[in-house]
């Protein structure tokens, strides 16, 4: 199947976990890929998957934060790739804390690289893509939207990507734009561990007692969540524009 022959994507924070699979599955399906992390030597890794597997991609550095760095890693990836076609807004990163306990710079810091990112990405796309009159737009968004203990900072920005992307396609409708969200439950990530050892478990506990609480009996895997993220950014999906689809194995 090669759904993207011909397409050009933007995979944000694709260095790694969700991003890289991502950017793997667009690449394996004909698209190429701007493979964009915090610098290029981070998303050259997947770079080298993709390119070993006969895909095409290129890495990126760009601080997904900053919006003129943002405006101008796009308009060199437009002229370096030949095009935009696909925007998946990914970056993300977590900052935990009670409430009680949390630095504002904390908060700060993960609104704008999970949220103002987004903004910032699709705002640049969207010159490219309405003057074509074609495009998708995919964000990350997470099960924590609806509230994780230790995590207001994220659980905001992520409620966010899902009010952003409700506006975004009511905007860019009329330009044959779909703007969709995807919001994960517990996947397998270096994130994922992270959080496991700020709680004190190891990764391997940590998922096992997240899937007890999965009616699916196991937690996710990037694959998974790309292959959701690859539908909405094809044109089997054409018709769906303004969702936020829960990836989550049943969980609540």
């Amino acid at each position: 199947m090669h759904r993207f022959t011909g397409k050009v994507a933007i995979v944000t924070g694709a260095a790694q976990g969700i991003g890289a699979a991502t950017a793997r599955r667009l690449a394996g399906e004909g698209a190429a890929v701007a493979v964009v992390d915090l610098t290029a030597e981070r998303a050259q890794g997947t770079v080298d998957e993709i390119t070993a597997e006969g895909g095409a991609a290129r890495a990126y550095g760009c601080d997904v934060a900053d919006q003129e760095a943002v405006a101008a890693t796009f308009a060199q990836a437009v002229e370096d790739l030949g095009g935009l076609h696909i925007l998946v807004n990914n970056a993300g990163i977590t900052r935990d804390n009670l409430l009680f306990k949390m630095p504002k710079s904390d908060w700060d810091t993960v609104l704008s690289v999970n949220l103002t990112s987004a903004f910032n990405c699709s705002q640049a796309a969207q010159r490219y893509l309405v003057k074509q009159n074609y495009g998708k737009i995919v964000s990350l968004s997470s099960r924590s939207a609806l509230g994780n203990r230790g995590q207001a900072n994220y659980a905001a920005a992520k409620a966010g990507i899902q009010g952003l992307t409700a506006t975004l396609a009511i905007e860019l409708g009329r330009y044959n734009i779909n703007v969709n969200a995807v919001a994960p439950g517990y996947v397998a990530t270096a994130m994922t561990a992270a959080t496991a050892e700020r709680v004190g478990a190891t990764p391997e506990r940590h998922q096992e007692l997240a899937a007890e609480r999965t009616p699916l009996g196991r937690v996710g895997q990037p694959e998974e969540i790309a292959s959701v993220v690859a539908f909405l950014a094809s044109d089997d999906a054409s018709y769906v524009s303004g969702q936020t689809l829960y990836v989550n194995g049943g969980g609540r």
